[in-house]
């Protein structure tokens, strides 16, 4: 690995910019379902109207669900350390014999330079097993045992 700093530089200003996108497509979601609404007041009455506006509005609550959890990764993304660590923590590159890991927010899989990397949320199975661990030391999940090569 070349630069480890610079690389988890790079891994939360694409976690960062994916996030973004993210709240903008729900926060579009959520002004295209509040003028559905809208308009569906406007022109509607009877039986056929209030299933139509229930429907809206679960429509909204589920889009606003969603961006409260997009704010929380958010938060937590402006939370992580660039700096190096040498202990599996937020902002922690883990390198095993087996994969890659970022702790950060779930976000699954990404490829960087043709290097795959798991970003994975501190709260996660996964993530559970990163926090305290030190290079040397050795988890399993999913039956797998990894033995942890580096920590930055």
């Amino acid at each position: 690995m070349k630069d480890p700093l610079q690389l988890k530089e790079r891994l939360v200003k694409h976690i960062k910019e994916t996030t973004d996108r993210r709240l903008l497509e729900i926060d579009t979601a959520l002004v295209q379902a509040q003028e559905s609404a809208n308009d569906d007041t406007k022109s509607s009455a009877g039986d056929k109207y209030e299933t139509s506006r229930e429907m809206i509005q679960q429509d909204i609550n589920r889009l606003q669900q969603q961006r409260a959890e997009v704010i929380r990764e958010l938060d937590i993304i402006n939370k992580i350390e660039q700096e190096g660590t040498e202990v599996g923590k937020l902002g922690a590159l883990v390198v095993t014999d087996r994969f890659t890991y970022f702790v950060a927010t779930s976000l699954g899989q990404l490829v960087i330079d043709g290097n795959k990397y798991a970003v994975v949320s501190a709260q996660s199975p996964i993530g559970k097993q990163l926090i305290g661990k030190e290079k040397g030391q050795d988890f399993e999940f999913n039956g797998i045992r990894q033995t942890i090569k580096g920590i930055y």
